[in-house]
């Protein structure tokens, strides 16, 4: 057996400095470690903060592309439809009641119009948004209240069935392909009026 030797005063109170000293060096780390974790956290935000700022950018550019693409032969095929339209105006807005309308094309004059919403991918939820907004347009534009007034979802891709839920609803739907559009509904379609 070999002989134990008993901790002096001096002995104990060294180590507990040393432990002390080991607490101070940790809660140090610990802080640095806490400010390294928010300054990325703040990195990540600004970062994510960027890349919605870009996607909406590219989301915007993409939307035009599509509108001009939607707006070229709009008159055309809603004049085979023999609804009585004669021009197009694009990204009408109001305020109404404090709420911003703003729709993206305008098919007008004669005593019917279309109102049009595009979007790069129609989903069953965007149908729904755009009806609840249609109901409310010849409130908002009241140049267009005695006017018939047809709603129509103009896209490149569709999603959810959105397109046979789009006529449903009554809306007109028109695909945007290549540089040109088309409408898909069926020739016997009754539009709903708004």
């Amino acid at each position: 057996m070999g002989i134990t030797k008993k901790a002096t005063f001096e002995d104990v109170w060294a180590s507990l400095r040393d432990l002390s000293q080991s607490i101070q060096e940790l809660r140090k780390s610990q802080k640095e470690t806490d400010l390294q974790i928010k300054e990325t956290g703040r990195q990540l935000k600004e970062t994510g903060r960027q890349l919605k700022e870009t996607d909406n950018r590219f989301n915007s550019q993409w939307g035009k592309l599509i509108e001009s693409l939607v707006e070229g032969d709009i008159v055309r095929h809603f004049s085979k439809r023999g609804l009585k339209v004669q021009g197009t105006s694009q990204r009408v807005k109001k305020f109404f009641e404090g709420q911003e309308y703003e729709f993206d094309i305008v098919v007008h004059n004669g005593d019917e119009i279309v109102v049009v919403e595009v979007k790069t991918t129609l989903k069953v939820e965007k149908v729904d948004h755009f009806i609840r907004k249609l109901k409310n347009f010849k409130k908002a534009f009241s140049e267009y209240a005695d006017k018939k007034v047809y709603g129509a979802v103009a896209t490149i891709t569709f999603d959810e069935e959105s397109d046979k839920y789009s006529q449903k609803k009554g809306l007109f739907v028109i695909r945007a392909t290549g540089d040109s559009s088309s409408i898909v509904n069926p020739l016997d379609f009754k539009p709903m009026s708004f």
